[in-house]
């Protein structure tokens, strides 16, 4: 043992040794995560030579700033530079356990003021086997406190160093060109995260992103009128005619969205094992009552922002970004949303929220899109038994609300959304008697309780809508805004399902998320139209007798007979009323099994042209530009949510005056 020892701290007292252990045990830790805590779909002999090769030109790069120096600091930095990138690594598999994403530059520089919200749920997201992605830091670090690895006095040569960082640049051609290889337009098709991590690594796909990103910030100062023109053209081609039957329905009446936080469809109409439905209410609403469409075909496109995302989407018609929440990101553009929109034609637009008015940047987004009134965490009774996870509960939130929106001036425009049914779903034990699931995983398991906590809650607020006299003159639009469960819980998943195991194709629909229109006086019922989240206002604003065809909009309405069902994802994946377009693969939606991948290339080509017509619009703030007849942009500086919005005292729903006092 004693001249096992010896020969070890020989090998290790070599100049190059301590260097090279340094970089194989970070290749092989990295290969490893990659392997287990990712799910990024490698499929043949060569993503798989990929994938365990990537690493090595980033660990020959960064590595290579040690060899720089020489003795004891060598060593030291060694060790900072394995601990910073390890670090880096581990907040990526903790955010992709929720997200199924990686995180970019703009989500860590822009979110840090969301950090303190976000505890619950990233602790959540902690296992405690998790000290494991840092083995190589702490075998490193033992050797060289233990005095195995003694530092080497010579300096390395300028040959040396010179051949470490060409031989990481060698390696990244090598990767690079066998990626574009397999996957041309890998880099071009910047949507693709999981992609360019499977061929090129986080670590290159950090660079990479930090790149694109200060790219993307020159180009709002390089943006000039002409930009919008072809823009405006397609918008203008693609518009879909109002449907006669819904056009103008609900010319005058309210407007309430209500964002039911994480609700995906598959919860609607399921029930336990037990013979429980999960969401009773909603279900009767599937059916037509309360006058209420409900479209079945109905999914997500959010990106990083999640919640915020589904907000944008619904209010612009514009996608998210690729990189980044556009609500932190581009909180100061032009834009010409919905709210707007309905403040220049006499309603009172306001916004109801149970969290702190900064979280994701709202307090100056909502004053960019238009948003008159915001009442905010300090409206509410924020009281311990009120409030969970991220904010205050549905139901004391949903009937703390009702006084505000009695008290609007009519016709009214608003924005409820819902914070009980998030990740990681517990219920406190006084809130439900529904009896959680038993699929393996909890997650999962709260999941049923929180959905069914939230349908109660969403039952409750339209009784109370109809005592106050608010119901038969307001459309109503729920939607689900995210999913709530990601593809880490696809076992489970499985069971919830009936299937032995979660295809791409069944993960692609799982990303459905109900659409709920309640409009007074128009029968309802189950509608299988395809559609997405940037569809919704075009529909609205139909079913409000505006005509939005001089806007710039990327979704069409879902009444509309020349409606376009075609959904784009920011991944790059693409769903139709025929085709699902999951990881380059082409699928029958009827019965899930591949097609040639030419019957989706139409459907991919018009996706991309729409997400970058998009992304252009909101990185070079084109909108300002632009100026539709009757529309003015919202002058954001006489717009102040701090002074306090008091209920009168004759109120008699919900709070009390006196709790707008905090």
């Amino acid at each position: 043992m004693k001249q096992l020892f010896t020969g070890g701290q020989r090998i290790l007292t070599k100049k190059y040794a301590f260097f090279l252990l340094t970089v194989i045990l970070f290749w092989l830790k990295t290969y490893f995560v990659y392997l287990t805590q990712f799910n990024l779909g490698v499929n043949d002999k060569m993503q798989q030579f990929l994938l365990f090769l990537n690493p090595v030109s980033s660990a020959l790069l960064f590595f290579g700033i040690a060899i720089i120096f020489k003795g004891r600091l060598q060593q030291w930095l060694l060790i900072i530079i394995n601990f910073v990138l390890s670090f880096w690594l581990y907040a990526n598999i903790v955010y992709y356990r929720f997200f199924s994403d990686f995180i970019t530059f703009s989500t860590m520089t822009q979110s840090t003021g969301n950090a303190g919200d976000l505890g619950g749920s990233i602790a959540s997201l902690m296992n405690g086997y998790d000290v494991l992605f840092f083995i190589d830091t702490l075998i490193v670090l033992s050797l060289v406190l233990f005095r195995i690895a003694r530092p080497s006095a010579e300096r390395w040569n300028i040959r040396a160093i010179f051949t470490v960082f060409v031989s990481a640049v060698m390696v990244f051609i090598v990767n690079l060109s066998l990626a574009e290889t397999d996957r041309p337009e890998l880099l071009s098709r910047t949507f693709d995260r999981n992609y360019i991590v499977k061929y090129l690594g986080a670590y290159n796909f950090a660079i990479y992103d930090t790149i694109q990103n200060a790219r993307s910030n020159a180009q709002r100062a390089m943006a000039d009128s002409s930009d919008i023109n072809d823009i405006q053209n397609f918008t203008k081609s693609n518009f879909a005619a109002p449907n006669p039957n819904y056009y103008a329905k609900a010319k005058g009446m309210n407007v309430i969205y209500i964002s039911l936080e994480s609700l995906q469809s598959f919860a609607i109409n399921y029930k336990m094992p037990n013979g429980q439905e999960v969401t009773p209410f909603l279900n009767k609403l599937t059916a037509g009552a309360d006058d209420t469409t409900y479209f079945k075909n109905f999914y997500h496109q959010t990106g990083s922002g999640k919640t915020s995302d589904a907000e944008f989407m619904m209010e612009n018609s514009l996608f998210p970004l690729s990189q980044g929440p556009v609500f932190q990101m581009k909180g100061l553009n032009t834009y010409q949303a919905a709210p707007a929109m309905m403040n220049q034609r006499g309603y009172e637009t306001a916004v109801f929220h149970g969290n702190v008015k900064s979280f994701w940047n709202r307090d100056q987004m909502y004053k960019s899109l238009g948003y008159e009134r915001f009442f905010d965490s300090k409206y509410y009774d924020m009281s311990a038994e009120n409030t969970k996870n991220y904010g205050m509960k549905d139901k004391p939130f949903l009937k703390e609300t009702i006084p505000y929106l009695s008290n609007l001036k009519q016709p009214f425009y608003s924005k409820l959304i819902l914070l009980s049914n998030h990740f990681p779903f517990g219920m406190d034990k006084e809130d439900t008697t529904f009896q959680p699931g038993d699929f393996g995983d909890s997650v999962v398991n709260n999941y049923f309780q929180s959905a069914n906590y939230m349908d109660q809650a969403v039952e409750q607020f339209f009784t109370d809508l109809k005592k106050a006299g608010l119901f038969d003159n307001t459309v109503i639009i729920m939607y689900g805004d995210h999913y709530g469960l990601s593809e880490n819980h696809n076992d489970a998943m499985a069971k919830v399902l009936g299937k032995d195991e979660i295809t791409p194709f069944d993960n692609a629909q799982l990303q459905k998320v109900p659409l709920f229109i309640h409009i007074p006086k128009v029968a309802g019922g189950t509608v299988s139209t395809y559609g997405g989240e940037v569809d919704v206002r075009p529909t609205l604003m139909s079913l409000l007798g505006i005509n939005t065809k001089n806007y710039i909009q990327f979704g069409t309405d879902l009444f509309s007979k020349q409606h376009r069902q075609i959904i784009p994802f920011r991944n790059g994946d693409v769903i139709t009323n025929k085709y699902s377009i999951v990881g380059g693969n082409v699928y029958a939606n009827n019965d899930g099994k591949k097609v040639e991948d030419s019957l989706g290339k139409p459907y991919e080509d018009m996706a991309k042209k729409m997400l970058d017509y998009s992304d252009k619009v909101i990185y070079g703030d084109l909108l300002r530009f632009y100026h539709p007849k009757g529309f003015v942009a919202p002058d954001v500086s006489k717009i102040n949510y701090n002074t306090d919005q008091k209920i009168p005292p004759d109120s008699n729903y919900g709070v009390s005056s006196t709790q707008t006092k905090k």
